[in-house]
């Protein structure tokens, strides 16, 4: 497939249905070059993003929809969100997301073939169901994106057209670890049950990232996670990876170094959705240590991840699918670490009664800077006394207490 002029994908656009449906590559890899022609070209469209980045277009005209709110679309009235696991997402594709357009961020062709470098995610099962349905598949080639091996390899001919627009991928500001002695202590708190061998899902966060530093003396560790980040890099740099097992992922999120080292690397395997986080799957790989956070714990063991004084934030993302996955695992293990207090309100994260949609539940084990709250296969009423004892912050006790007696009986 040749590389297309703007003109030419222009008309490809104006072909388009009445009000289509647009789904787009998300993240830090939106392609903004293609997403501006559609705008242009289009009155009025639907546009599917998951975790849709500053920089989309946000105008009267343009529907939003998601799995997942972004920071590019939180707030906007008229949004629709779908709560999904992520492992799902990809079938709806086939049903309530059937796409009309789908744009694809891709990297330089290389023998034939392009590569959704460093998000993979649905996007394959996007292209599929356009290619089913002759839908129009646009590719946005950039020289800056990584070429990854795995699902993400696609033939050009499954692109209508491909579109050069060398923009930088957009680089996130990456998180750094709270210099704070909590989040110093819940990684320590959260490595220690870490063994040489386990096989990780490490996201984004002060949580994980604090724990780096004490997985750094591991050895023959794996990763098989949703998305990863620089850790992952100074993991391998450190030598605590198994050199034999693949890094799978299926998106990254991080720095023009990681990007760098990514492209190319035979040991980097990029998987779409439906394989990385099937839970199933994850349950087969040893070990499987799941590390996620919450905005808050109930005293059932109840988590809210996704929701804010009764607003969705982001969405379920892949936080239920590893949890079960990883309790299913052998000598598999689901972490929450999170602050005991929210350090914004002074409020305790821990809990009587969620008054949000529970995320996620069932949990291994709770971590805060308070300590570690035992939570799988203990009876609620140890469930209760554990988070309130090891989890919760000693100011929040005395009225979690009281709570506690009155949750006797539910």
């Amino acid at each position: 497939m040749p590389v297309t002029d703007e003109a030419q994908v222009r008309a490809l656009i104006r072909r388009a249905p009445a009000h289509p449906r647009v789904v787009s590559s998300g993240a830090s890899v939106a392609p903004l070059a293609l997403l501006g022609l559609v705008d242009d070209e289009l009155d009025t469209y639907r546009l599917n993003i998951i975790n849709a980045s500053p920089g989309v277009p946000v105008r009267a005209g343009v529907e939003h929809e998601t799995v997942f709110i972004g920071p590019g679309v939180r707030g906007l009235p008229g949004l629709r969100y779908t709560p999904c696991r992520l492992s799902l997402v990809p079938y709806l594709f086939d049903s309530t997301f059937a796409p009309d357009i789908v744009l694809a961020h891709v990297s330089p062709p290389r023998n034939g073939r392009v590569s959704l470098g460093i998000e993979v995610m649905t996007m394959v099962a996007a292209i599929e169901s356009a290619r089913a349905r002759g839908a129009l598949v646009l590719g946005q080639v950039n020289a800056a994106m990584p070429y990854t091996f795995g699902d993400g390899e696609l033939d050009v001919t499954d692109f209508d057209a491909l579109y050069e627009s060398d923009l930088p991928l957009a680089l996130p500001d990456l998180p750094t670890v709270d210099p704070s002695p909590d989040f110093v202590r819940i990684g320590e708190l959260t490595a220690a049950r870490v063994a040489d061998g386990a096989t990780l899902q490490l996201g984004i966060g002060a949580a994980p990232d604090a724990t780096l530093p004490g997985l750094a003396a591991r050895r023959h560790l794996g990763i098989w996670s949703e998305m990863f980040s620089d850790g992952v890099l100074r993991l391998e740099r450190a030598g605590a990876l198994d050199s034999r097992r693949d890094i799978v992922g299926s998106f990254v999120v991080g720095s023009a170094e990681l990007y760098e080292w990514m492209h190319l690397n035979p040991r980097v395997v990029m998987r779409r959705t439906e394989v990385v986080n099937n839970p199933g799957v994850i349950a087969r790989q040893p070990q499987l240590t799941s590390i996620n956070t919450a905005l808050q714990i109930d005293l059932l063991g109840q988590a809210n991840a996704s929701r804010v004084r009764g607003r969705v934030y982001s969405g379920f993302g892949g936080q239920t699918d590893f949890i079960v996955g990883a309790l299913h695992s052998r000598g598999g293990q689901a972490l929450m670490a999170l602050r005991s207090i929210h350090p914004k309100t002074g409020t305790s994260t821990i809990v009587p009664r969620l008054e949000e949609p529970v995320t996620s539940f069932q949990h291994s084990a709770v971590i805060t800077e308070q300590g570690v709250a035992e939570v799988f296969g203990h009876p609620e009423a140890e469930q209760r006394h554990n988070l309130i004892e090891h989890a919760a912050h000693p100011d929040a006790r005395p009225l979690l207490r009281e709570a506690a007696r009155e949750l006797v009986g539910v």
